[in-house]
C-alpha cells in the first residue's frame, strides 16, 4: 500500500499491514515527514518537531516486525503529543515562553504505555499557555492555524490541544494525544474535522503532564475517526473490555439536550447537527428531548474561574512564582482573579460541583446517551482575538457545551457532522455516564456509520 493511501486507512487496518509487510513504519514517518515538510511553515502544528528520530525508529521498528517481534497495536503508528506530556529527550514547555525543567521529560504512565508498545512520537504539539483556554491562541510561540481557514484569514484552531487536531489534518500524525479540562480535545477536534474523545475523570493517571486543574484534568485522545478512537484507547487503557464495532441504532434511546446548549448557536452549526440527528432517527434511535438539570449552576461557578483558576494559581505559586508576570494577558488575568477566590470558596465550589453532577445523572434513568452541538460558534478569525473583549466572549461560548461534560464529571466524544457558514468543521457531541468509555464508543461507531466518517463527510482540510 502507498503511504499516501495510508491516510484513508483504519488505525487497525494500518496495524494489519505492517504486521503483513504490506506496509512499513518507515513508509509512513516518510509520508508524515513530506507532509510537515509541505504545512508547518503556514499551519504551525508543532512547538517541537522530531521527524529525524521518529524516522530512525521507524526504520529499527519494521525490522523487528520482521522477526516477528510484536509490541503492542499502535507499534509502527506515529503520534503528536501534546506539549503537556513529558516525553524523554523532548523538551517540554506546557505552552510557556520558556522550557521547564527536565524534571517535566519524564514519561508518565500514558507515555511508558505508548511507547512501551513502540508507537512512534513525531513531536509536541502546541498548547495554550498551561492549556488554559478553548480557542488555542499563544502569544510566546505562535498560534496554530485551523487547516479549513482560507490562506488570507487564518482561525483559530480550537484548544487548549490547540496542534493536536491540526497535526492530524495536515497527516503527520496519525493519533493525537491531548488533554481536556473543559472541551480542550473536543474543541480542537471539532473545529479540524477529527474525532476525540474525554474519558472520565480519575481513569487514567496525570503523572508525567503539566497540569492545570487536578480535580478536572483528564488525558484525552484525537484520531481521524471514532473507530480510530475506539482501536487507541482499547490499545492503551489497561482495563479496557471489549468495544463492540455494531450496536442496534433501534435499541438506543438519545437524549437530546434542549437547554443552554442551543444558545446563541450559529444557523449553520444548528443546522449540520439537526441533520445529523434526523439521520439517527431514520435509522431507527428513539430521540427524546432532555432539560439537564443545574446547567446554569456549574456555568456560573465555571465563568468565574472555577476550580481551574484557583488550582493553576496554587500550582504556579509552588513551582514557578517567576513567570506569572510573563503569562499570556488572557491566562493572565484569570490566574490573577484567582487571588480574590478564599479557602471556603474553592471548597464550597468543589462541594456544589459535585451535588450539581449528582442532580444531573439522573437525564441517565432515561436515556443511553446524551447528545448536543460539540461547539455552538464557529472558529473565530484569528485577528478579532486580539481584542481582549471579543476573546472572553468568544472563549467562553466555545467552551459552554464541552465544559458541562467536565464539570458533571460525565465522558464525551465528538464525531464531525460537516462544514459550517464559514467552511469550518462542526461536530456532534456524545455523552455517557462515568467509565463508560467503551459503551459510549460502541455507540459512537454506530453514528459514524450513519452520518460518515470526517474522511467521508468532510474531505481533506484546504491548507493540508
Amino acid at each position: 500500500m502507498h503511504a499516501q493511501e495510508v491516510t484513508k486507512s483504519s488505525l487497525a487496518s494500518i496495524a494489519q499491514g505492517l504486521r503483513t509487510g504490506e506496509i512499513r513504519s518507515a513508509d509512513i514517518l516518510g509520508h508524515s515527514i513530506a507532509c510537515h515538510a509541505k504545512s508547518e511553515s503556514r499551519l504551525g502544528a508543532y512547538r517541537t518537531w522530531c521527524g529525524d528520530r521518529a524516522q530512525r525508529q521507524a526504520i529499527a521498528i519494521d525490522q523487528l516486525i520482521a522477526t516477528n517481534i510484536d509490541l503492542g497495536p499502535l507499534m509502527g503508528i506515529p503520534v503528536s503529543v501534546k506539549d503537556l506530556y513529558g516525553v524523554p529527550g523532548l523538551p517540554t514547555f506546557a505552552g510557556t515562553d520558556a522550557e521547564l525543567s527536565s524534571d517535566w521529560e519524564q514519561a508518565g504512565p500514558l507515555i511508558n504505555a505508548l511507547q512501551s508498545q513502540l508507537g512512534v512520537v513525531v513531536g509536541k504539539t502546541h498548547t495554550v499557555e498551561f492549556a488554559f483556554g478553548g480557542l488555542g491562541t499563544n502569544p510566546h510561540s505562535g498560534t496554530p492555524v485551523n487547516p479549513w481557514s482560507q490562506i488570507d484569514a487564518p482561525r483559530a484552531p480550537g484548544g487548549s490541544s490547540a496542534g493536536a487536531g491540526v497535526s492530524l489534518a495536515q497527516g503527520t500524525a496519525l493519533l493525537a494525544l491531548g488533554t481536556d479540562t473543559a472541551g480542550s480535545v473536543r474543541i480542537p477536534a471539532a473545529y479540524t474535522g477529527q474525532c476525540a474523545l474525554k474519558i472520565t475523570h480519575g481513569r487514567w493517571p496525570l503523572d508525567g503532564i503539566v497540569p492545570l486543574s487536578p480535580s478536572l484534568d483528564t488525558p484525552g485522545l484525537l484520531a481521524r475517526s471514532i473507530a480510530d478512537l475506539a482501536f487507541a484507547f482499547a490499545s492503551l487503557d489497561p482495563h479496557a473490555k471489549a468495544i463492540t464495532t455494531a450496536c442496534d441504532l433501534s435499541t438506543l434511546r438519545i437524549g437530546i439536550i434542549e437547554n443552554t446548549v442551543w444558545e446563541d448557536i450559529e444557523p449553520s452549526i444548528d443546522d449540520n447537527t439537526r441533520k445529523a440527528l434526523i439521520s439517527i432517527e431514520k435509522a431507527g434511535s428513539k430521540l427524546h428531548p432532555v432539560t439537564l438539570p443545574c446547567t446554569e449552576n456549574v456555568l456560573e461557578i465555571f465563568r468565574a474561574g472555577g476550580l481551574a483558576a484557583p488550582e493553576l494559581r496554587a500550582f504556579m505559586d509552588s513551582n514557578f512564582p517567576e513567570r506569572i508576570a510573563r503569562l499570556d494577558p488572557t491566562v493572565m488575568a484569570r490566574v490573577q482573579a484567582a487571588d480574590g477566590i478564599t479557602a471556603a470558596d474553592y471548597l464550597q465550589r468543589a462541594a456544589n460541583l459535585k451535588h450539581f453532577g449528582q442532580l444531573a445523572s439522573v437525564a441517565f434513568n432515561e436515556v443511553d446517551v446524551l447528545v448536543s452541538p460539540t461547539i455552538p460558534i464557529t472558529a473565530p478569525l484569528l485577528s478579532d482575538l486580539s481584542n481582549p473583549d471579543t476573546y472572553r466572549r468568544a472563549n467562553m461560548l466555545a467552551l459552554r457545551n464541552t465544559a458541562l461534560v467536565n464539570l458533571f464529571g460525565w465522558c464525551a466524544v465528538t464525531l464531525p457532522t460537516g462544514l459550517d457558514s464559514e467552511g469550518i468543521p462542526t461536530g456532534l457531541q456524545l455523552i455517557a455516564p462515568p467509565m463508560q468509555e467503551e459503551r459510549l464508543l460502541a455507540v459512537a461507531q454506530s453514528f459514524e456509520r450513519t452520518i460518515g466518517t470526517s474522511l467521508e463527510a468532510l474531505g481533506p482540510a484546504p491548507l493540508s
